[in-house]
């Protein structure tokens, strides 16, 4: 079991802090920008365009080799790979730093950043990335048990020789990039992956019991009175049960329930990976953030990945790891604006460091940039995007590359908004307000050129695939003007004054090249309905400038 805890909260409230003292000099950090929390590389905001390696790829310099080009080819700035534990630290305090050093060079090469994951501890719950001295050695190394007793392939958050050997691997791993990396390659860490439980709520080993009937830790229970009026409201629920009280077990003071278990284990696990991510930023402190499995609808805490980095327990999450810069999701589900409302609560940066590799990863991502200001984007298992999914991300992040510009100026400002169909079911029109306009957004959908037509599938019936997205963003230059970016939206507009109507002075599909506005040309015709709309055709990304104005 590992010592208590005497954090204060000064030093939570100063750790938290997402501003970045002189200090820092150039290393990559996080920086606000009104509302909005940004990455900075090289002196100046970023926004990753990123993919994400599947989960091998990266232990094999040649076969990561082919895919460099098909990332230039995808317009991506960031590679997100894994390190792994077992193959840095094969033998004890024995490191070999050769695939890092590889990783590092090749990206350096092809122009692009590495956001490193830690395959530490962790990697979607398990310890499958400990390495074999860790594994086998079960007495020293301990694992979580069940309600029966029987083991779990998860190292135990409750004993401090599991967290120091991990600290000590993550702790070198950082000193050989500081040393290494001498031009921001890598600009964000995430320390572990996927953390959680499974099966359980909670883990049963003695020391997780024993803990489990101890008190609540002096410093959570700070946290929850310094803050209880903007505690998530799962967090203030649970907490109710005990007419939030400030003294007790878990059990008293947040009832007996799955979810208190879960609060419990969240809070075990938060103080495990602050051990680990603070080792590191001692020797190199980049900006750094966990990653979580979501839930799925109607599952209670068990039945899931529980106890991770989940937007209902990120006050826990902040109260025992405060050198965590924030939490993101991996979002695989189809409800993604659910989700990314999810995660900018409570002043939550976002970024997707794992996203379902489809077709709509394209129109999420614009979403993701202007609605939530998010730092950056990444489908999972880049290198075998193809087809429809390729072309179209590789279209997307093109915009996203002529208007890295304008979305960093605006991130923060209210001055930028994206559009996203919620479902199939959202019939009516999106509505947004900017600036003086109304706007009524529709969506528009196209099937893939192949596919137009229809084939014939096994059953013998016609199908005509996977339709094409449709979804972009609006940005606010100016009084009466506008960038529109996307694919398959049609907008209408009204003015927010009585007795006043919206008209089009202009409408002009434009391209940047070097920041810098390229008209392609006009379309005040049939473009816009003889001033009716302004319309993104289904199927192709495009850009307009638009120009508005009020009349009587």
């Amino acid at each position: 079991m590992y010592p208590k805890i005497t954090l204060t909260l000064t030093i939570i409230t100063l750790s938290l802090s997402l501003f970045t003292s002189a200090a820092k000099g150039d290393i990559p950090h996080l920086q606000k920008q009104g509302t909005a929390t940004q990455l900075i590389v090289e002196g100046q905001p970023f926004l990753v365009r990123g993919g994400e390696l599947g989960n091998s790829i990266a232990s094999n310099r040649e076969r990561l080799g082919q895919y460099w080009k098909k990332f230039q080819q995808l317009n991506m700035n960031t590679v997100v790979a894994p390190v792994y534990w077992d193959l840095i630290e094969p033998a004890e305090g024995k490191f070999d730093f050769a695939l890092v050093d590889s990783l590092i060079e090749d990206a350096r090469a092809h122009g692009m950043k590495l956001n490193l994951l830690w395959f530490g501890s962790w990697k979607n719950s398990m310890s499958s990335y400990t390495p074999a001295w860790v594994k086998t050695n079960y007495q020293r190394f301990p694992r979580a048990r069940d309600r029966d007793g029987r083991p779990y392939e998860i190292l135990s958050p409750f004993h401090e020789e599991n967290y120091l050997a991990d600290a000590r691997a993550y702790r070198a791993l950082m000193r050989h990039i500081k040393k290494v990396d001498t031009d921001q390659t890598v600009i964000m860490m995430q320390p572990e992956n996927e953390i959680g439980m499974v099966n359980l709520a909670r883990e049963y080993s003695d020391t997780a019991n024993q803990a489990y009937t101890s008190a609540v830790p002096t410093a959570l229970l700070n946290y929850l009175d310094e803050h209880r009026d903007s505690l998530t409201p799962e967090l203030q629920a649970a907490w109710a049960a005990s007419n939030s009280s400030t003294s007790g077990s878990w059990t008293e003071v947040f009832g007996s329930s799955p979810q208190s278990e879960e609060i419990f284990m969240a809070w075990h696990f938060a103080y495990y990976t602050e051990q680990v991510t603070k080792a590191g930023r001692e020797e190199y402190d980049l900006p750094s953030f966990v990653n979580a499995a979501l839930i799925r609808p109607g599952y209670e805490p068990g039945q899931h990945v529980s106890a991770g980095p989940l937007p209902h327990l990120i006050d826990v999450w902040r109260a025992a790891a405060p050198s965590i810069d924030f939490i993101a999701p991996d979002i695989y589900f189809p409800n993604f604006t659910e989700w990314t409302e999810r995660y900018t609560r409570s002043g939550n940066p976002l970024y997707i460091p794992e996203a379902l590799r489809s077709n709509e990863a394209s129109v999420n991502a614009l979403y993701a940039y202007a609605e939530h200001d998010a730092m950056g984007f990444s489908p999972f298992g880049i290198e075998s995007i193809s087809g429809t999914a390729e072309n179209l991300l590789a279209n997307s992040y093109d915009i996203v590359d002529q208007l890295e510009h304008l979305i960093l100026e605006h991130q923060g400002k209210d001055t930028m908004r994206g559009f996203l169909q919620i479902s199939d079911q959202q019939r009516a029109p999106k509505q947004i307000r900017l600036g003086d306009y109304e706007m009524h957004v529709k969506f528009e959908y196209a099937r893939p050129p192949s596919l137009a037509d229809g084939v014939i599938n096994e059953s013998g019936d016609v199908s005509r695939g996977p339709r094409v997205p449709a979804g972009g963003l609006v940005i606010q230059t100016g009084e009466d003007e506008f960038i529109f970016a996307g694919i398959g939206i049609t907008i209408t507009f009204d003015s927010l004054e009585l007795n006043e109507e919206a008209g089009i002075v202009s409408a002009e599909s434009v391209k940047y090249v070097d920041e810098q506005l390229q008209n392609i040309f006009w379309n005040n015709g049939d473009q816009t309905h003889q001033g009716r709309h302004i319309r993104l055709v289904p199927g192709q990304f495009s850009i307009q400038k638009v120009k508005l104005y009020r009349y009587k």
